[in-house]
């Protein structure tokens, strides 16, 4: 699962590592949200593009976004036959660049957010699916979803789901050149090698989309931890209100943030 993530690397490392001829100039981004523009790379006419998406996935076909659930992530295992996916995995495949996400562990009092980076510090790229959507006044969105995966046992202990992500020899490959090279795609479809990430609990900060700093990512430490728990413990439940939603197009299931 990916509900938050960061961008800290400079945009020229990014851009020397991902490859687009493009100059883009964003600051550090320590809480990335869903709906929200964020960074792509995708192959167009054979050649990496730097973009700027939605991310919150559009299928081509949907009449009213409003009354379409959001969704952020493709699972990996039906990609395929998805009809929100089908078309994207084919034809519109992209790597999102980061550095980190947010990953939120159940305890008995409360979810306890967590940061996950590749142990050797280097930027991650998420595998993408996207698509335009146009709209009856000829207006046009790119949206973008993260394809996520079965957790290997590693990382399970946080979440039952990690995205995928794409290591720098096989950027050509995942971009490919559109369905021809839809099979040397899909085998990359797995989650990553045992030890590529390392992770640290963090603040609960993060739970708010406002709060976009460095201190996001700092470590809890165990008095920290501690006393939250104990204001979980305390903290009266309320009442459930019952919300009535209109109903999606599709039930993929994949539009939950954590």
């Amino acid at each position: 699962m990916c509900g938050r993530y960061l961008i800290t690397s400079s945009p020229e490392a990014l851009r020397r590592l991902f490859g687009y001829d493009e100059r883009p100039n964003f600051p550090p981004r320590y809480n990335v949200a869903p709906t929200q523009p964020v960074p792509v790379v995708i192959l167009e006419n054979g050649v990496r593009q730097f973009r700027l998406m939605r991310w919150g996935f559009l299928p081509s076909w949907v009449k009213d976004p409003r009354k379409f659930a959001i969704v952020i992530n493709a699972r990996a295992e039906t990609v395929l036959e998805k009809p929100s996916f089908r078309n994207a995995i084919r034809r519109r495949r992209c790597i999102l660049p980061a550095d980190g996400y947010y990953e939120w562990k159940t305890s008995p009092t409360r979810k306890r957010p967590h940061l996950i980076r590749r142990r050797d510090g280097e930027p991650i790229g998420f595998a993408g699916v996207a698509e335009t959507w146009m709209g009856p006044n000829g207006e046009e969105v790119d949206t973008v979803a993260i394809v996520t995966t079965p957790a290997a046992p590693e990382m399970a202990a946080l979440h039952d789901r990690v995205p995928v992500t794409i290591d720098p020899q096989d950027f050509d490959r995942w971009l490919g050149g559109g369905e021809i090279d839809l099979e040397p795609a899909l085998a990359l479809l797995v989650a990553p090698r045992a030890g590529t990430f390392v992770w640290h609990e963090v603040s609960t900060a993060v739970n708010r989309v406002d709060n976009d700093s460095a201190d996001l990512i700092l470590p809890c430490s165990e008095e920290d931890i501690a006393i939250a728990e104990a204001a979980g413990r305390k903290q009266p439940k309320e009442p459930q209100r019952k919300i009535k939603v209109p109903a999606p197009e599709e039930d993929n299931g994949q539009g939950s943030l954590f």
